[in-house]
């Protein structure tokens, strides 16, 4: 999965709870530029943020091994 797909993930979910991304990023407790980065598949976040982030919004990821 790449960060653009986890942005793409973390948008969609943001906007069918119908919050905008300053309530998330405060709901979360990181910040506004974070969020906004993160959501445009840009940085390179830490894991922390973007587990943050999920755990907020009710998701979490997953593991597999790679073919």
């Amino acid at each position: 999965m790449t960060y653009q797909e986890i942005g793409k993930i973390i948008k969609d979910r943001r906007k069918s709870f119908g919050i905008t991304q300053p309530t998330l990023a405060a709901l979360a407790g990181v910040g506004l530029n974070t969020l906004v980065a993160i959501e445009r598949g840009n940085g390179n976040p830490k894991i922390l943020t973007i587990l943050t982030i999920l755990n907020t919004l009710g998701l979490q990821i997953n593991t597999t091994l790679k073919d």
